[in-house]
């Protein structure tokens, strides 16, 4: 017998993960939106390419992209995408390995928060979102 801690069924535990993943990703995404010159100051800061582009990316892919994971749309491929782009931002915005003191170490927890992201991201893939979805409908 399989002990399960939601009783019902894993849909209830994966929609919970749905929810705890993009829950960082709809923050942020949605304050880059809201403060969208800012965003490109910082891409700029980071040394992202082409600053306002790397901006829309971001939006697109932590707002849009977070709120359709929310909702179980087009699951399995935007959970690849986002794994992947949050690799990619771990390597661009937080380079620890060129840091020192202070700096290296938030950086360091930063990027490796965003690769522990990714592997939820990977996983959600995996297992796909669950029946609370608009993929099962």
């Amino acid at each position: 017998m399989r002990y399960n801690l939601f009783g019902q069924g894993n849909d209830a535990a994966l929609l919970v993960s749905r929810i705890l993943l993009v829950t960082l990703f709809l923050i942020f995404g949605w304050s880059k939106l809201t403060g969208f010159s800012g965003t490109i100051d910082y891409m700029a800061h980071v040394g992202a390419p082409v600053p306002v582009i790397s901006a829309i990316i971001a939006v697109v892919m932590e707002f849009v992209v977070g709120v359709l994971l929310l909702v179980g749309f087009y699951t399995r491929p935007l959970a690849v995408l986002l794994a992947l782009y949050t690799i990619a931002t771990a390597l661009i915005g937080h380079r620890f390995w060129t840091m020192t003191g202070m700096d290296q170490y938030m950086n360091m927890i930063n990027f490796y928060k965003n690769v522990s992201i990714a592997g939820g991201l990977i996983a959600l893939a995996v297992t796909g979102p669950g029946k609370f979805s608009i993929d099962r409908k």
